[in-house]
């Protein structure tokens, strides 16, 4: 068990529907990342933005972008993820991918998929949990347009850590900011989410706002911004147990089931 997990968020502009020119752009980040570093999220779709040109840019997990991911992972030591454009089986996914040393950790498909801009028919809406455990933690994956369900997002299986990647774009960045601190409050974790920044090919502006949040909904980042940077927090399982422990919420907790 590793009680304490060191974690940076890389708030990037994107490069758009260009996977090579992406990888190529995020490298010089992730050799800067600090050696005590344990896990590493990019936004989401950080290969391509947020794009609905799904076979433009999509890969099979044996594509280039997942053994990139892998030689980081191994080089740095360290745990990294965000989403992608994967196809499987004759369908295409918003897929987030966690990537260790030893190769792929966990997946996730977007379950939510962002009816406003067409990504119901862009990708197939996925049906896995997103729940994966890594150093003793429990972790759950969510993507973006996810983090308006509080119903998907409830913690029925006491994970201790939410990850959400994101391309937020500024219009609703309040929501944004937000939602990350409910769901943190009301499922007692930590909750991690990367945004992206810049401008897509749609016009569309991203304005950062990457945040890390304590089980009390306290900011454990600096404070908001839009600039290129890593934002990073420390996460401390102990503290979270002692928490839980004394304030009980989340035994008072309603069942329900999902279709």
């Amino acid at each position: 068990m590793q009680t304490q997990l060191n974690i940076s968020a890389l708030q990037l502009p994107l490069f758009w529907e260009d996977p090579l020119q992406n990888r190529i752009f995020i490298e010089k980040h992730l050799k800067e990342i600090k050696d005590n570093t344990d896990v590493v999220l990019l936004p989401e779709m950080f290969t391509s933005g947020f794009t609905m040109n799904a076979n433009k840019v999509a890969e099979t997990e044996g594509g280039p972008t997942l053994k990139w991911m892998h030689h980081w992972a191994e080089k740095k030591d360290i745990l990294i993820g965000g989403s992608l454009v994967i196809q499987e089986e004759g369908k295409l996914y918003n897929r987030f991918v966690m990537v260790g040393a030893n190769g792929i950790i966990a997946r996730y498909d977007k379950r939510h998929r962002f009816t406003l801009a067409g990504e119901d028919l862009a990708y197939s809406k996925g049906s896995n949990s997103g729940l994966f455990e890594y150093k003793g933690w429990k972790i759950c994956l969510r993507i973006c347009y996810d983090l308006r369900f509080p119903v998907w997002n409830r913690n029925t299986t006491n994970y201790d850590l939410l990850l959400f990647v994101a391309n937020w774009p500024v219009a609703r960045i309040t929501a944004w900011d937000t939602l990350l601190q409910a769901r943190a409050i009301e499922n007692v974790c930590y909750v991690v989410g990367v945004n992206r920044i810049g401008q897509d090919a749609n016009n569309l502006m991203y304005p950062g706002h990457s945040a890390i949040y304590n089980p009390l909904g306290k900011r454990l980042s600096e404070e908001f911004s839009s600039n290129e940077t890593s934002v990073r927090a420390q996460v401390d399982y102990l503290e979270l147990q002692a928490l839980r422990k004394q304030l009980r919420f989340l035994e008072d907790r309603d069942n329900f089931e999902l279709y």
